[in-house]
């Protein structure tokens, strides 16, 4: 046996540290269970009298199935701030994506849950210690306010009542300096809306976007359907991404479209460009009992089910979309319902209105509002349901819409809300009017920006969601998965095909080993394996290590004596790749978890590779791991590697390498005693 394994045997046979005690969980594996929260109460007061007590003790729950037949993919569990440890937030440089509509239009609501979240990320951070940069694009048609840098700063100075101060760095192209940072606690960059790179989602820019940055908080949930460097580009810079507590709730609004556990479901569908849309509508058809059109789109529905519409009112290339969401329904048995009169205007006497049945509009009269009959058809299907979606306008020309039949479906809504009846609205326009008539948001869930909805609605994936660092969304039952969970656990990230864990297993029953992948598909064969073996200290996680290995390993009742990591991904051709393999939040976690005299083992078949991941683990190892220099027997290129494997278990891409006859660069590092 050699020196570096009967170093690691008696690593193993120690006793289980004190800080290490946690209390085992009573879920079942891999539930889709909930997250606690542990952050303390915390009571900001902000300007206007405004007080916002938020309470997310561990008892706070909240599920992360997105719908009840499984997880949709658009929609991963990411990480949040809310998750975040507060410790790593203590003098680090955040850079928090905002949005400029919340916090520059001309008339701030500080009641709204919209803003009350988006200033409780910028107050919860500065609390926690952390410097911050703020960044977005404004425009001053929602503000004329809105001159230049310093005056939004202003503005946002006397909205947080914190000092900000405007940095002129994008314009100059010089990278911000960490002495620039001692200035203040909070920055705001220059009008991003300036910059084609922003939407270019120019690397070069991104990068001088994120320089001193250490960790990306995005809180712009309404450009998450697009791709900008200030929130797809700039998380490959820093070695976290998350979400703020804005973007969090209405990530968690978004969510609640997709659930049907409450029925009826109606959705009452405004606006046009039905072919554009025709993959989020039968996406709605799916899950919802009823669709209801009230705005452009009814004219494509009534022309697919045999109507005759005016030609003027003929989406063009959309008829077969429409033919095909009609059918869909059918046999979804979904009911489709579309106005069955009309308010209209006189196109050449336009004060002139009268109604007319949907399907007898005269000559040069032009449909603008929903007909009485209409309403009740509506009203009927409403006091019905008990969970409704409405997104997009009531509005049926390119003229100005009237507001009739709108204020009478707010209303409707707002009287159906009272009834335990769970309502979404989407889009500015709807929002604004149901706040006209009820005053208040608070008994509806509110998505102001109806574009991210559609693209959700279509499975699109959201860019600025998956940019964002993917956390593990379950509770594991460490005595399901092994036969005695107290035994210590090794842990090997991109554990692959699993030959590794496998071998290991069979020759340590006195150990457990976990696999970290994140390629579903060898997990669940992992799995498979692990089954059908028999074997009971090996199991595989599907997940990306870089942000779920603190969560994942810090609930295991036993200790973490060995961690390794095996040949990652080299791809010097994509960027992101480099970043990927490992970041300094995953670093660190290990050294945090780690047991004293605990073992890294690192190889790669690429020295730039193993390299690299000797400096991160040195660097970001908080001082906790130190290189066995007595154990290194080969030098190559005048740097000192482990010739053998000192496991005598090899990985499948390792015996690929052995098999070609290539060196493997191999090093092994240890954890102080008494870290």
């Amino acid at each position: 046996m050699s020196p570096v394994l009967k170093t690691v045997q008696t690593t193993l046979s120690l006793n289980k540290l004190s800080s290490r005690n946690y209390p085992r969980k009573e879920k079942k594996l891999l539930q889709h269970g909930s997250c606690s929260f542990p952050i303390n109460n915390v009571q900001l007061s902000f300007q206007g009298g405004l007080e916002v007590v938020i309470n997310v003790n561990s008892s706070h729950k909240e599920k992360t199935c997105l719908y009840d037949d499984g997880e949709l993919e658009a929609l991963p569990h990411v990480q949040t701030l809310r998750e975040f440890p507060q410790e790593e937030l203590v003098a680090k440089v955040v850079m928090v994506r905002f949005d400029s509509t919340i916090f520059l239009g001309e008339k701030l609501d500080l009641s709204s849950l919209s803003a009350s979240k988006a200033l409780y990320t910028i107050k919860y951070l500065h609390e926690c210690g952390a410097k911050m940069i703020l960044v977005s694009e404004w425009s001053r048609k929602i503000n004329p306010k809105l001159l230049d840098a310093q005056a939004v700063a202003d503005i946002l100075s006397s909205v947080l009542q914190l000092k900000v101060i405007a940095l002129r760095c994008i314009s100059c192209k010089s990278p911000l300096r960490r002495e620039d940072l001692q200035k203040a606690d909070i920055f705001l960059l220059e009008n991003l809306s300036e910059y084609k790179e922003e939407v270019a989602n120019r690397s070069k820019f991104a990068e001088l976007l994120s320089s001193e940055v250490d960790i990306l908080v995005n809180d712009s949930f309404c450009q998450s359907h697009k791709v900008l460097a200030s929130t797809v580009g700039v998380a490959r810079f820093c070695y976290a991404s998350m979400a703020g507590f804005s973007f969090e709730e209405n990530l968690h609004q978004l969510k609640k479209i997709a659930k049907t556990k409450k029925k009826p479901y109606l959705a009452v569908i405004g606006g046009g460009n039905l072919k554009s849309k025709a993959a989020a509508l039968q996406f709605l058809a799916s899950r919802c009992d009823a669709l209801v059109f009230v705005g452009q789109m009814s004219f494509q529905i009534m022309r697919a089910l045999g109507h005759s519409i005016p030609t003027n009112l003929v989406e063009r290339d959309a008829h077969k979309a429409a033919l095909d969401i009609v059918q869909f329904a059918h046999d979804k048995n979904v009911l489709m319902s579309y106005p069955k009169d009309f308010w209209c205007t006189n196109q050449h006497l336009p004060t002139e209105l009268e109604v007319f049945p949907a399907h007898g509009v005269s000559a040069s009269w032009l449909p603008v509002d929903l007909g009485p009959r209409s309403l009740e058809e509506i009203y009927s299907l409403v006091t019905n349901s008990k969970k409704i979606i409405w997104i997009g306008p009531v509005k049926f020309s390119s003229s100005k819409p009237c507001t009739v039949g709108t204020s009478k479906l707010a209303q409707m809504l707002c009287k159906q809300s009272q009834c335990e009846c769970e309502i979404t609205i989407v889009g500015s326009t709807a929002c604004e009017v149901i706040k006209n008539e009820s005053n208040s948001l608070s008994s509806f869930n509110v998505l102001e920006n109806a574009s991210v909805v559609w693209e959700f609605l279509k499975e699109q994936k959201l860019p600025g969601v998956m940019s964002l660092n993917r956390a593990y969304p379950f509770e594991i039952d460490w005595s399901v998965a092994y036969h005695d969970a107290s035994q210590p656990l090794v842990v090997d990230i991109g554990s692959g095909n699993g030959l590794f864990i496998m071998g290991m297993a069979q020759n340590r029953k006195d150990l457990n080993f976990l696999g970290l992948e994140i390629n579903g598909k060898l997990v669940r064969r992992c799995l498979d394996s692990v089954h059908q073996s028999g074997i009971r200290n090996a199991y595989f996680i599907g997940s990306n290590a870089t942000t779920t290995f603190r969560s994942i390993v810090s609930s295991y009742p036993g200790e973490l004596v060995l961690v390794s990591v095996q040949c990652p991904n080299p791809d010097f051709n994509k960027p992101e790749n480099r970043w990927s393999m490992l970041q300094r939040s995953l670093i660190e976690a290990v050294a945090d978890l780690l047991a004293s005299k605990g073992k890294v083992f690192l190889q790669s078949d690429v020295e730039a590779v193993a390299m690299r991941m000797k400096e991160q683990f040195l660097q970001y190892g908080k001082g906790k791991l130190h290189l066995s220099h007595d154990q290194y027997n080969i030098r190559i290129n005048g740097n000192a590697w482990l010739e053998e494997n000192p496991f005598g278990i090899r990985s499948d891409w390792e015996q690929h390498v052995i098999d070609r006859g290539a060196p493997m660069y191999r090093l092994m590092l240890s954890k102080s005693t008494g870290s």
